[in-house]
């Protein structure tokens, strides 16, 4: 768990508290500020913590969250019955998130977050899951990326907090 402290200021200045469990910074905006932090499965009072991957970017935060408003979640989990392809790589990604989460510490459960693998329940998780894997994990993730391009990054990112 490396993290600086320039780090974890940082990210406590864009949550407005402490970063809790925060293991690394998964990904970063182009202007070179957290926007992805990795958590610990736990909590440090042992509390189970199943968000692996927690957006942080106040301006990609507030993006994501119109994505949600404008009833995107509910289209894509309809999808999700009609479209098996879709639903194979959106099961390869709750798969993948929990391999990856285990591999830190098991949590005993086959629950990882963001409402998978049977709907799409928070789109801040796909996001950061997005951002920190890379293309190609996290179908949704990625669609929710590609739909923010024309907003984020931009040159006011860092200037909302």
């Amino acid at each position: 768990m490396n993290v600086s402290e320039a780090d974890r200021v940082a990210v406590a200045e864009q949550l407005g508290r402490p970063p809790r469990a925060i293991r690394e910074v998964a990904y970063r905006c182009p202007s070179g500020h957290p926007a992805v932090i990795k958590t610990s499965p736990r909590l440090d009072d042992g509390t189970p913590f199943p968000t692996l991957y927690y957006l942080t970017c106040p301006r990609l935060t507030s993006l994501t969250s119109r994505l949600e408003a404008s009833g995107l979640m509910k289209e894509m989990t309809d999808r999700l019955a009609t479209d098996p392809d879709l639903a194979a790589a959106y099961l390869a990604a709750h798969r993948s998130y929990l391999a990856e989460r285990d591999a830190i510490e098991p949590l005993g459960t086959d629950v990882s977050a963001g409402g998978m693998p049977g709907r799409v329940k928070c789109l801040h998780v796909h996001v950061a899951h997005a951002l920190a894997m890379g293309p190609g994990v996290n179908p949704f993730g990625d669609e929710a990326v590609e739909l923010l391009r024309a907003d984020w990054p931009g040159e006011t990112c860092r200037a909302n907090w």
